[in-house]
């Protein structure tokens, strides 16, 4: 298979560069060499490479300077997959899109499922929301993986900026009413090079069960538990901090108000993507405790 990744040097992109080598011919690039909300140069892009599979994490995610940047946020999140699924429609090519759960507005009290309708709360989610739409016409072969709150060992996340503070801070305030499944951007690596792994092998692709699917790891918390969860799991690997768990105190979404609004329920009902593809999808502390422990040995 030849393979195009975008956003080589993202979380999520980082890990699929490792995950996806194994499979086939693989290009990757960053925003420097392909820039998004540049149309002609990433039709060009992907004319020039002529893949069988486009694979594409690369987003605009500051969730929260979308806000007042809307037109940035939604060249890159809602016009670059449209342009993207049309390309691969003319190519037959697979399109792997990641989506994310800011589409919902948290307002359901279960966990929320691929048929149900998107109501974001912020131009982030709207943008997602609009280009998950927008490549879901375009190209037939697609693959959308819509995840929640990812983290990992490579760029700036949750965890990350959690212990740094901790090294730095004797309390922390945290939201403890919001609440989803951190997701580890090594399972959505891996989890993609097995099902692409089994795209390969499909007898007939003209069946291949295309499609949206929640992909996030089991079980679920709130912002302020996954932070003391993050400091105690910070000093079994062998951290030397100034903050406890018990030093992390729980406050309301209201008492610290961001830009953007979240979704307070941000959990993902993940029955079908395991079902179809024979998947087991492990608890989120051991996406966190792996990701501490390579943090540790490198620094």
């Amino acid at each position: 298979m030849r393979m195009l990744l975008t956003g080589k040097n993202g979380q999520v992109g980082f890990e699929l560069q490792r995950a996806l080598a194994p499979l086939g011919a693989l290009r990757a690039v960053d925003h420097a060499e392909c820039d998004l909300t540049d149309e002609q140069a990433l039709r060009r892009l992907i004319r020039e490479w002529r893949p069988s599979i486009i694979v594409n994490p690369a987003a605009y995610t500051a969730v929260d300077r979308a806000e007042s940047e809307p037109e940035a946020a939604f060249a890159a999140n809602g016009r670059a997959p449209e342009v993207i699924g049309e390309e691969a429609a003319r190519l037959g090519a697979l399109v792997v899109h990641y989506c994310t759960d800011y589409v919902f507005d948290g307002r359901k009290p279960e966990p929320y499922a691929e048929t149900d309708a998107p109501s974001p709360l912020s131009v982030y989610g709207e943008s997602k929301a609009a280009g998950t739409r927008a490549l879901c016409l375009q190209a037939k072969k697609h693959l959308v993986f819509r995840t929640s709150w990812v983290f990992g060992a490579y760029g700036s996340n949750f965890a990350k900026t959690i212990l740094r503070l901790a090294g730095e801070r004797e309390e922390l305030k945290v939201v403890a009413d919001q609440v989803g499944a951190p997701t580890s951007a090594a399972l959505l690596a891996d989890v993609t090079a097995q099902i692409l792994g089994q795209y390969q092998r499909w007898p007939n692709r003209d069946q291949f069960p295309y499609g949206l699917y929640n992909l996030a790891a089991a079980g679920e918390t709130t912002w302020c538990e996954y932070a003391r969860t993050v400091v105690a799991a910070a000093w079994r690997a062998g951290y030397n901090l100034r903050l406890r768990p018990e030093d992390v105190r729980p406050i309301a979404a209201a008492e610290y108000p961001l830009p953007a609004a979240r979704p307070a329920n941000s959990r993902l009902a993940t029955d079908p993507l395991r079902r179809t593809f024979g998947l087991r999808l492990p608890p989120w502390r051991e996406g966190l405790e792996h990701v501490l422990r390579q943090l540790h040995r490198t620094s």
